[in-house]
């Protein structure tokens, strides 16, 4: 399969997804004219405009982290608890962090008056808060194992200075846990990231 994605974007998530479950896959980047690392008009791909985007070996694409994550744990067996409340747990976790967290990072991301940013930096506030409490004193955000959640909360946190917010303090421990993965390592790696 194929990860086309921007180098340190919420495609990461889906990258160290991939490389925790050891599922082969191929990295295909994307520039800002749209176009894919092997040549490819991207919006041919995913008419949506915007990663992370996974075209599967049958052609069929899949977009939305949510979904990739989901289909990544499916697909392996590993990364999301088959069943009971931890499942369902996970799924909550990566809705709330892309309706509450991913989308207020926006006004950071482009040219937004003061006062939105400031709003913004609230809701942030507030939802990391919600996070770390659920988070408590495991090693990760559901469970004392790694889940796509966990990949997931990875990309929230390292974009997270760009807001200007203070993680809380099991937020901030789980950051530094996560960075020291072999799995994360790799993937910043081949972002090039380091």
């Amino acid at each position: 399969m194929n990860l086309i994605y921007y180098p340190g974007a919420c495609s990461l998530a889906d990258h160290i997804a991939l490389i925790e479950t050891g599922l082969s896959y191929r990295l295909i980047s994307i520039d800002h004219g749209k176009k894919t690392g092997d040549g490819r008009d991207f919006l041919s791909i995913n008419p949506k405009g915007y990663i992370p985007t996974l075209e599967l070996e049958d052609g069929t694409v899949l977009t939305e982290n949510q979904v990739i994550l989901n289909y990544i744990a499916e697909k392996s067996g590993k990364l999301l608890p088959g069943d009971g409340i931890l499942r369902w747990r996970v799924l909550e976790a990566l809705a709330f962090m892309s309706s509450e967290i991913h989308s207020r990072y926006q006004p950071f991301f482009r040219d937004f008056p003061e006062p939105e940013k400031e709003r913004a930096r609230g809701k942030l506030a507030q939802a990391f808060a919600i996070l770390a409490d659920q988070m408590g004193d495991k090693t990760f955000l559901v469970s004392d194992e790694m889940t796509i959640a966990d990949c997931y909360l990875f990309w929230v946190l390292i974009v997270a200075p760009r807001s200007g917010v203070e993680l809380p303090e099991a937020l901030a421990r789980s950051f530094d846990h996560m960075r020291a993965l072999p799995s994360v390592i790799r993937a910043l790696a081949e972002e090039g990231l380091g």
